[in-house]
């Protein structure tokens, strides 16, 4: 895949998400996980990596198999702000979507945690 990646930074998804979603590499910001979730969201069949970067009480009773799948087509990721702080971090973002024919929007503010050397995971939705 040599075109831009589906989260909007204008980089190749090889430099950009890939690394991530592949786990070759651990998110070292809050942003670099937003992105590459976003990005396994939109591309689908990526649930190992989504579940592996959710804190687990958060996630209870999901599967790999069910956050494989694509129920609707994202159209966009516009990050609106991140930052952190020791091991804490948050991105606002709006992730604009397409489900059963009608457009929606995703507006949230989300906070990660950094835990060691397995980069941050998405703590709040």
């Amino acid at each position: 895949m040599n075109n831009c990646c589906v989260c909007g930074s204008q980089q190749t998804f090889a430099q950009c998400c890939e690394p991530f979603i592949k786990q070759r590499k651990v998110a070292t910001t809050p942003e670099q996980l937003m992105r590459s979730r976003y990005s396994a969201y939109a591309l689908g069949g990526c649930g190992e990596y989504l579940l592996k970067t959710w804190f687990a009480p958060m996630a209870r009773g999901l599967t790999p198999k069910e956050l494989s799948e694509t129920s609707q087509e994202w159209l966009g990721l516009r990050v609106i702000g991140s930052g952190s702080s020791g091991n804490e971090g948050w991105v606002e973002f709006r992730a604009s979507y397409k489900r059963d024919g009608v457009k929606g929007e995703l507006h949230e503010r989300s906070a990660f945690t950094l835990v060691g050397r397995d980069g941050y995971i998405l703590v709040v939705k």
